[in-house]
């Protein structure tokens, strides 16, 4: 089973890379670009067939050790 993680910061913290993707797209030339949010990408491949297990086991794995709760939210989905 694959699981696909999405880590990104939560609204009201500071995101200086956000803001430095936003500022190098604009001198780029891609003006229409209001905000930017930086984030993480993670795919696992899990050894468990069961959903229930393998959703238990992801949520675990974000809370301790792949996201920072205080400051990220995540999300994942499983395949």
């Amino acid at each position: 089973m694959k699981a696909r993680i999405y880590v990104t910061l939560k609204e009201g913290v500071l995101d200086p890379q956000g803001a430095a993707i936003r500022g190098a797209l604009a001198n780029l030339g891609f003006e229409g670009v209001e905000g930017a949010r930086q984030g993480k990408f993670i795919e696992l491949v899990l050894m468990e067939d069961d959903r229930d297990k393998a959703e238990a086991s992801v949520k675990a794995m974000c809370e301790k050790l792949l996201a920072n709760t205080v400051i990220e939210n995540y999300s994942f989905e499983l395949e």
